[in-house]
């Protein structure tokens, strides 16, 4: 290991492994960078060079010595190869080519734009020494990959609670150094992966690596039981795992990278129509027009300590972010039973479409916790209609805002993918059956079944998307991903200055959450919109934030180095700075001076 005076004149070979089951197919992909550059300028490179937009959304993680125990066993046994993005490091201490100047990529992750045009004052190239990538094909990225055999996935790490998915996220590596300061080590083996949940401007037009690269890091979450799903969920994700592999196999899919140029107009239109979650929405047309609401006849249950689960209907009046509600329709025009203000409520989809049951659960912070609600809907149009404001109105929006409508409809096409068809559709498809259903499925899932009883439930569930093309299958995989009440959420392990005991802490792209580690039952919300500051204080590795009305909490990090959950909160500060009418220049003084912190 070389000195940090010898870091800018050494250099590293970054070899991208994408792993194939034929050999002869297999392409690694070699980058050199200086020895001191940091990984987020790494970053910025590796992803214009494998054509991923927004570099600020990925980084490498450092796999947890669960992960790598599994892959030694696997690799004993000769089984097949496991598909992964992988980075692996070797490390060359003598100069490739021309030294690169430190000037050109600064400690402070700051290149040299021309003054007068703002562009780079010499090509981004020469942050890379000599990159062949340029020469190279990364189209393989923009297609998913065989799915593994039941073995294969049986024989990697799952993590079984909140605490081993804790495990899972300490091997951040610091954006603001180096590879060599962080102490990796020559052929050590990194995973490329999306750090942060909230992807922004996702469209086909553009982002075919992109899309397939978050399908297929969702998929492996929901294989490897990363983020929890119920069953029925489970054979969703099945279905639309099958239908993937089905057409991406097929040689009748046409490379939708190369597809003609379309006019500006309805590439916006499609752009509109597609949009995942994750950016700030125009709500120009919010400000000028009435706010709709919802008003109809719901079910309300709030839990008591040994009394029956029990739901007594109310009249609900849905408007801006808060739902009021009266003992009758009549009454609406008087003093409400309770209203109830939405703005930062965590809302947790509880529906069994087989069973009917369509409901809401509504966790509302408050002083001392957070107020648990249940609303039960009668039927999946007027559960959309109300899941979709509840979700909007967690996050500040109303339902005059243009996302209202796309969430509906993608939560009533989610309930029709729940929908099963009659089992006669299925028996003559068993008869052809072309796949092995444990391979889309957790192993755990795959025990609870036989094997032809969990492929004839796939293929009943894959009636609903069996005309769907490729690229509209991927993203309704990531859709329903994001839909999940998991979702978006990174765990450490903490202890909270004053507690005498270890908590969770969630952390997502607009709050906090302080857990419980044992019953996974949030204990308390905190909003980064109510955020006014925080700080670390690195000589006790302690995090403080102060938030509105007088709010203070502190924590040490158990599970993690305290720099990675301050790198996360100040990322994801930033990332909810991003807008449609920015150009795609990426504000790096301001990311790393909200990450990088000062040790």
């Amino acid at each position: 290991m070389l000195s940090s005076s010898d870091f800018a004149s050494a250099s590293w070979e970054l070899v991208i492994q994408v792993d194939h089951p034929n050999e002869e197919e297999q392409k690694d992909v070699t980058l050199r960078v200086s020895g001191d550059l940091h990984i987020g300028g790494v970053m910025l490179k590796l992803v214009e060079q494998i054509n991923i937009r927004r570099a600020e959304e990925v980084s490498l993680l450092k796999p947890s010595g669960e992960y790598f125990k599994k892959k030694k066993r696997k690799e004993k046994n000769n089984k097949e190869p496991i598909i992964e993005d992988i980075l692996s490091l070797e490390c060359s201490p003598t100069n490739s080519g021309p030294p690169v100047s430190p000037g050109l990529y600064s400690r402070t992750m700051t290149p040299t734009y021309d003054p007068i045009n703002g562009t780079p004052a010499s090509s981004t190239m020469t942050w890379f020494s000599d990159s062949p990538l340029t020469e190279q094909n990364c189209s393989i990225l923009a297609f998913s990959q065989p799915p593994q055999s039941p073995e294969a996935l049986a024989d990697m790490y799952q993590p079984r609670s909140l605490v081993d998915k804790a495990k899972l996220n300490a091997g951040w590596l610091d954006s603001s150094r180096s590879l060599m300061e962080q102490g990796i080590q020559e052929d050590e083996q990194l995973l490329l992966r999306f750090k942060y949940y909230t992807f922004f401007d996702l469209n086909p037009k553009y982002d075919a690596v992109r899309i397939n690269q978050l399908y297929e890091q969702a998929r492996w979450a929901i294989l490897l039981e990363e983020i929890d799903c119920t069953e029925e969920e489970m054979l969703i994700f099945a279905a639309l795992q099958y239908h993937i592999s089905k057409l991406s196999l097929s040689t009748e899919i046409q490379d939708f990278t190369n597809e003609s140029e379309v006019d500006e107009v309805d590439a916006a239109l499609s752009n509109l129509e597609v949009t995942l979650e994750g950016g700030k929405a125009d709500n120009t047309l919010e400000d000028i027009t009435d706010i709709p609401k919802l008003a109809d006849n719901l079910r309300l249950f709030r839990p008591k300590k040994l009394i029956l689960k029990a739901f007594k209907q109310y009249w609900f009046v849905f408007k801006d972010t808060s739902i009021a509600y009266f003992k009758n329709k009549e009454l609406e025009q008087g003093e409400p039973v309770e209203k109830l203000n939405l703005r930062g409520c965590e809302v947790v989809p509880d529906v069994n479409v087989a069973g009917r049951k369509f409901g809401i659960k509504l966790l509302i912070p408050v002083a001392d916790g957070m107020n648990e609600v249940y609303l039960r809907c009668d039927h999946e149009s007027q559960y959309a209609q109300w899941m979709a404001a509840c979700i909007l109105a967690s996050k500040g929006k109303t339902m005059a805002d243009s996302s209202y409508q796309p969430e509906v409809l993608n939560i009533l096409s989610f309930l029709r993918m729940k929908n099963r068809n009659s089992a006669s559709q299925v028996a003559s498809s068993l008869e052809n059956m072309d796949m092995n259903p444990e391979c889309f499925v957790s192993p755990r899932c795959a025990k609870k079944h036989k094997s032809k009883q969990l492929a004839a439930r796939i293929l009943e569930a894959h009636q609903n998307v069996a005309q769907m093309p490729l690229v509209e299958a991927k993203l309704r995989f990531i859709q329903a991903w994001q839909s999940l009440p998991e979702f978006g959420l990174t765990y450490y392990l903490v202890r909270f200055k004053g507690s005498k005991k270890d908590d969770i802490l969630g952390v997502s792209y607009n709050r906090l959450i302080r857990i419980d580690a044992t019953t996974g039952i949030p204990i308390t919300t905190w909003r980064f919109t109510n955020m006014k500051q925080w700080n670390v204080n690195w000589e006790i590795r302690q995090v403080a934030i102060e938030f509105d009305q007088n709010v203070s909490i502190a924590f040490t990090c158990l599970s993690a180095d305290c720099k990675v959950v301050h790198e996360y909160i100040g990322g994801y500060i930033f990332l909810s700075t991003r807008s449609k009418d920015q150009n795609e220049t990426l504000d790096e003084d301001l990311f790393h001076k909200l990450t990088g912190g000062q040790e």
